[in-house]
């Protein structure tokens, strides 16, 4: 338990309660949300190649639900045909559930320090004592972030980050066409209740995290989708000719 007590304290909460203080003394003014904002944006730097690979299943296994549906529309009338065709289409299914598992694990591990960090507040002589010697200690920390206090609980940014994921998810859903499905639309209308009610009653710092975090997502999902949908779109182009060129051979 010693040892568990160890790791936690002196290679994860101190150390994440350091770069945050670097962040503040450097490149924010003195601004304690911009700083959470900059730890935000730096963690998901370091997980970018595990949020790249998620997006590349995602983009690979919508092209494969796709061509699953062709393909059993196509052969209709030969089950058996579509059946061989269906498994062949699956095998080129590669689902690597670790990387969004180590995406979600890190962000959450984030989470639950940044609680420890403000639990009791920022201020006090216990948090800002471990600091390291190279580490300035600022004479005060400023938790005012556009008028809203991160170290405090508040319904502006949960509101925010509420919105936000309600339009992402309905967004997600009216891309897939599942926005008809009873389920569906009880998730799109529980997750972001329960998401604000247990932010709400959280500092606010909590919300800020999430809120980066869903940005930055965005931006890179945007941006990796387009070039994994190229690079699929050239793959079938391909494979397209592939197969036109081999019903030339057999007509010959």
């Amino acid at each position: 338990m010693a040892f568990l007590i160890t790791i936690w304290q002196d290679w994860l909460y101190t150390p994440l309660l350091n770069l945050l203080i670097i962040f503040y003394n450097t490149s924010t003014n003195f601004n304690l949300g911009w700083a959470v904002v900059q730890l935000t944006v730096f963690i998901r730097i370091l997980l970018l190649p595990f949020t790249i690979i998620v997006q590349q299943d995602r983009v690979i296994n919508d092209d494969l639900r796709k061509e699953i549906g062709e393909a059993q529309s196509d052969l209709a009338s030969d089950p058996v045909q579509r059946k061989i065709i269906v498994r062949q289409i699956l095998r080129r299914r590669r689902v690597r559930p670790w990387a969004k598992a180590t995406t979600i694990g890190v962000q959450l591990l984030v989470l639950v320090l940044l609680y420890q960090v403000f639990l009791g507040g920022i201020n006090s002589g216990e948090k800002l004592n471990v600091l390291y010697s190279s580490v300035a200690t600022p004479d005060f920390v400023n938790t005012i972030f556009y008028g809203i206090d991160i170290g405090t609980r508040g319904f502006i940014l949960p509101l925010i980050v509420v919105v936000l994921l309600l339009l992402e998810t309905t967004f997600a859903l009216w891309m897939r066409r599942q926005y008809n499905d009873f389920n569906d639309l009880l998730y799109l209308i529980l997750f972001p209740a329960f998401t604000f009610i247990a932010l709400y009653y959280l500092a606010s710092v909590k919300a800020l995290f999430i809120l980066t975090s869903m940005v930055f997502s965005i931006i890179v999902t945007a941006i990796s989708t387009a070039i994994f949908k190229m690079v699929e779109n050239n793959k079938t182009t391909e494979e397209k000719k592939k197969k036109q060129k081999i019903k030339i051979k057999r007509i010959k």
